[in-house]
């Protein structure tokens, strides 16, 4: 016989627990827009002390995504690790000039990944108003790496495809940026 008291309690449970993964997942993505606007204003101090703490919510959060194999799928933890890996890797590069590899689930590392570019056109535009056209040229190599390195990938996912596509119109960007830094002789 159907046992609907139980059917009704996991599906209760789980509701729950997506309930509580939902919040920790926004907690996570304050955090990482945080630490974006901190770096884009140089407050690398500051970037460092929401590190800590988005690391601890992090923790906090994958334990919550391990009670169900499903829960590795919903939504608003996907979009909280993307962004996770978006404000770590920006915050690596800009204060020690590495893109460092992360613990996460690879398709989740791709979408951060993926996201990066925009923020460092951003990085480079700032950097090119206060005249550092080699760390711009920097950053436009790096972007230019990057984007060779995922079309060797063969991605099924549209998502990751279509993130992946952009990244090519923010490296136009900044072959323009550098273009335009050099017929200026800066």
């Amino acid at each position: 016989m159907i046992n609907f008291a139980k059917l009704r309690k996991e599906i209760q449970d789980y509701d729950e627990e997506r309930e509580h993964l939902i919040k920790k997942s926004r907690d996570v993505l304050k955090l990482s827009k945080q630490i974006i606007y901190a770096v884009h204003r140089d407050e690398i101090e500051l970037a460092g002390q929401l590190l800590k703490q988005i690391e601890k919510e992090k923790q906090e959060l994958e334990k919550i995504a391990t009670h169900s194999k499903k829960m590795i799928y919903e939504g608003s933890f996907k979009i909280a690790i993307q962004e996770y890996v978006e404000a770590i890797l920006y915050y690596e590069f800009v204060k020690n000039g590495n893109f460092p590899d992360l613990k996460v689930i690879p398709e989740q590392f791709i979408l951060g990944l993926a996201d990066l570019p925009g923020e460092l056109v951003r990085r480079a535009v700032f950097l090119a108003g206060k005249g550092h056209t080699e760390k711009v040229i920097h950053i436009k190599d790096q972007v230019d790496m990057l984007y060779g390195e995922l079309l060797k990938f063969d991605f099924r996912d549209n998502e990751i495809r279509r993130k992946v596509d952009a990244i090519k119109y923010e490296l136009r960007k900044l072959e323009d940026l550098v273009l335009d830094l050099k017929l200026k002789g800066r």
